[in-house]
């Protein structure tokens, strides 16, 4: 499970839409949520666990979101996730909406790592953090 991107495929529904059949803006952030949970899902590390087990919590603290052209009623999309840095107690990730290889959204999402029990900061467990570290872009890849 080591790879840079991953991608959750994704339908949009009625619900998602506003009147004209176009993807209502605010659903873009329940798309890129599903994707970044099912990320860390298939690193092994659901919410229910990361909470029960480790007493931790992911929250957005800042997100930045292009917006390029509109999704709408029965687009199938794929919608990526990567990581591009991880600090003790943060991720900052990027994510894309893309529609048939047709960049539709692209977003930059700061997360805080916080205490399930009182969302308060806390460090991200030694063990999710060294696999996370691990997906990092290296410098060379971040220059190029």
């Amino acid at each position: 499970m080591g790879e840079r991107v991953f991608s959750w495929p994704t339908r949009v529904y009625w619900e998602d839409t506003d009147a004209g059949g176009v993807v209502y803006h605010a659903q873009y952030l329940a798309f890129l949520e599903r994707a970044r949970t099912e990320w860390m899902r298939g690193r092994g590390n659901g919410q229910e666990r990361l909470r029960s087990e480790h007493d931790l919590v992911f929250a957005v603290r800042a997100m930045r979101i292009d917006f390029r052209q509109p999704a709408r009623l029965d687009d199938a999309l794929a919608v990526s996730v990567s990581l591009l840095r991880c600090r003790r107690a943060s991720l900052v990730i990027e994510q894309a909406v893309h529609r048939d290889g047709v960049l539709l959204l692209d977003a930059q999402v700061r997360i805080a790592a916080l205490r399930a029990s009182d969302f308060r900061p806390r460090p991200i467990p030694d063990d999710l953090y060294e696999s996370l570290k691990l997906l990092e872009p290296t410098q060379m890849e971040t220059d190029a």
